[in-house]
């Protein structure tokens, strides 16, 4: 049991999620801006010690409650268990990391004053926003969201949460931890709908918006946050690309292609969707991955497509690459059975083809030789997304510097999707990908702003910041301006 000023919480064992708590969805985003708006007063009150400690509280929750929480992500999202639980492993320890952390990277610091300003004592300190509306997406609906929300809460703000209305179940369990733990005001809420009841979110008062989605809907979220100048973070989505030098472990490699294009049926923004194999290996890769994928089952090493529409749009990609002269190595257009989808391998796919320019997100690996990779990156980069990348080859040295020249938020250098699991790395992408970062240092600052402090330690004898200046201090610093810049 632990104890604030200003109320008590109750241990996590005390009071599983999901049990006796009230339901935890708000009536209207509003309603919960309004609640929301008192209870950032009292949570900015308890500073990043007594944060911690609840955040703490709130993860021993998410964890003793978890194959609960699980079950609950793979009712509505259809994916196996396993990988519900991991979902849940790792938005706890997101959790965990933001709370130890944020005093660490938002504490008040000293910098240098420097000559002009040196009878000035110099800091730069962060404080919260107030009241952060969080939008989150179906394909990972509680790993995704909690880079936000841990992250705003950590740093000192209430948080209103939006699922996506195809997992709501997964934010009001939230929304019972949270109040499982008898906090005096309630820090996180959700509210549950459909795209109306996120932009009513976002023009309900809110201080920022972390969204999650498509890159066309977050065109439309950043312009209803334009409205109020509400500052926005997108995360959207990807096109990533893999490249393969001719040197790589192709073993490896090929398991990661299948791992990184077919998990979670490839309803993952930082996916695998592209892979650029060096030619004289092409082969052999695309042997190896063959091989891997006729060992899969649909609908039981993956699940569907959690979004019935989604499916059309697999299929008409797939049917683009070959209406364009590209051929399939694996699967087709039959491969498309109502939500399930079986593995689809598609080759020769011309660079126009929506299969190469616009976001799959299913089970489909558009695969295609290169002479090197100088020729991948420059294949990857021809894309409007820039979300993530991996490289794969024997020579570490030189997969860095492949990985430093793509355009991308993060890359992985033998292995995909490995940021996942380090909550010290930022995310995030460029272009139609978004912008702003979730995650690791970056991610506590954006849901912080800047606060820079002088305070004057003693009167200095150059009297610059007068409208009375002397002739011979104005001698003095120009100077003082050839002497340390004029030379």
């Amino acid at each position: 049991m632990t104890q604030t000023e200003n109320g008590q919480r109750a241990d996590g064992a005390a009071a599983q999620a999901g049990t006796a708590a009230q339901p935890g969805a708000a009536a209207q985003p509003g309603a919960a801006v309004d609640a929301a708006r008192a209870a950032a007063q009292w949570w900015d009150a308890q500073d990043f010690r007594g944060r911690r400690g609840w955040l703490r509280d709130l993860a021993r929750v998410l964890a003793r409650g978890a194959d609960e929480l699980a079950g609950v992500i793979a009712r509505e999202t259809g994916k196996p268990d396993d990988d519900a639980l991991l979902e849940v492993m790792l938005a706890v320890e997101h959790l965990d990391w933001a709370s130890r952390n944020a005093r660490r990277v938002l504490r008040r610091r000293s910098v240098p004053s420097g000559v002009v300003g040196i009878d000035q004592a110099a800091s730069v300190g962060y404080r919260p926003y107030g009241v952060v509306g969080v939008i989150g997406p179906w394909n990972y609906p509680l790993y995704t969201p909690m880079g936000s929300i841990a992250y705003a809460l950590a740093a000192g703000n209430a948080v209103v949460f939006k699922p996506s209305e195809l997992t709501p179940g997964v934010g009001e369990w939230l929304a019972r931890a949270w109040q499982s733990l008898a906090a005096p005001q309630p820090v996180l809420q959700v509210v549950t709908g459909d795209g109306a009841v996120g932009a009513a979110l976002c023009r309900a008062g809110v201080d920022k918006v972390a969204f999650t989605g498509s890159t066309a809907t977050a065109k439309r979220v950043m312009a209803t946050c334009a409205e109020s100048l509400t500052p926005l973070i997108a995360e959207c989505g990807g096109k990533d690309a893999m490249l393969v030098a001719a040197d790589a472990d192709l073993a490896a490699a090929a398991g990661y292609a299948v791992f990184g294009g077919l998990g979670n049926a490839g309803q993952t923004c930082a996916g695998v969707e592209r892979i650029y194999v060096a030619e004289e290996v092409f082969d052999a890769f695309t042997a190896a991955v063959t091989d891997r994928l006729r060992a899969l089952r649909a609908g039981v090493d993956y699940g569907p497509m959690t979004m019935p529409a989604q499916t059309d749009i697999v299929r008409a990609q797939i049917a683009d690459a070959l209406r364009g002269g590209g051929r399939a190595l694996v699967g087709g257009e039959d491969s498309v059975r109502g939500r399930t989808i079986e593995p689809v391998v598609l080759t020769g796919v011309a660079p126009d083809s929506t299969a190469v320019t616009d976001e799959t997100f299913g089970p489909v690996l558009v695969i295609e030789p290169v002479a090197d990779l100088d020729e991948g990156v420059r294949r990857a980069d021809a894309s409007r997304y820039g979300l993530g990348a991996s490289v794969f080859t024997a020579d570490t040295d030189a997969g860095k510097a492949a990985a430093e020249r793509l355009d991308c938020g993060v890359v992985t250098v033998n292995s995909v999707l490995g940021f996942a699991g380090v909550p010290a790395l930022p995310f995030g992408g460029t272009g139609d990908s978004g912008f702003g970062r979730i995650h690791g240092d970056d991610g506590l600052r954006e849901f912080a702003t800047v606060k820079s402090m002088t305070v004057t330690r003693f009167a200095t004898p150059l009297k610059l910041m007068t409208m009375r200046r002397r002739r011979r201090d104005m001698r003095i610093a120009r100077l003082m301006l050839r002497v340390r810049h004029g030379r």
